[in-house]
């Protein structure tokens, strides 16, 4: 019951933060959600049960799905977990999702640990979307095409994923930071390419 009753208090004041964030009076969120301001202040300050009918109707009006509104406030939502893929020579951290639709971005840091070296075209992946990473450490090679491009520390590189492309680290290790598409984070996230 008491997971209940944080979990009850963090929806509420996920509620008003957004709604303070967007610079929205009660007034205008109540509008926007077509309920009445009292019942929103009520539901704000846990005078009032909120209904899912209510929950569904701000979260909407504020532009959030609504598992965001009653995710569980344990540490989940802070800690950062790796995914490694030791096949692929890949660690990711996703540190943001593209999950506001198909025009959405995704940021991504990498550890590149598979190192460069006979490299065939049937290793190279196409798909649709872009590419954009700049190397945080050690040294990205780039198979772009018929092209082999290297990347050092503090510059950054951006391309069509549509050339057919691959990345490797050279040398040792390289960690990048990447901001993918709808398509490119699908690609590379859920696919295995």
């Amino acid at each position: 019951m008491e997971q209940e009753s944080t979990l009850d208090a963090t929806v509420r004041m996920r509620i008003r933060t957004l709604r303070r964030a967007r610079g929205w009076s009660l007034d205008n969120l109540a509008e926007r959600a077509q309920i009445s301001s009292s019942q929103l202040s009520r539901i704000e300050t846990g005078h009032r049960r909120i209904s899912l009918d209510q929950l569904t109707a701000i979260a909407g009006a504020l532009g959030k799905p609504l598992d965001q509104l009653v995710e569980s406030p344990d540490d989940s939502d802070v800690v950062i977990r790796p995914e490694r893929d030791d096949s692929r020579g890949l660690t990711t951290w996703l540190l943001s999702t593209g999950e506001g639709g198909p025009q959405s971005l995704t940021v991504a840091k990498m550890r590149i640990t598979e190192q460069a070296g006979g490299i065939g075209p049937g290793d190279l992946g196409v798909h649709p979307g872009r590419d954009w990473f700049t190397v945080l450490s050690g040294t990205v090679v780039v198979y772009l095409g018929s092209r082999v491009i290297r990347v050092e520390a503090g510059q950054a590189a951006s391309f069509s994923t549509t050339t057919p492309h691959a990345l490797y680290c050279d040398r040792g290790p390289a960690e990048i930071l990447c901001i993918l598409d709808h398509h490119d984070e699908r690609s590379h996230f859920q696919t295995g390419v």
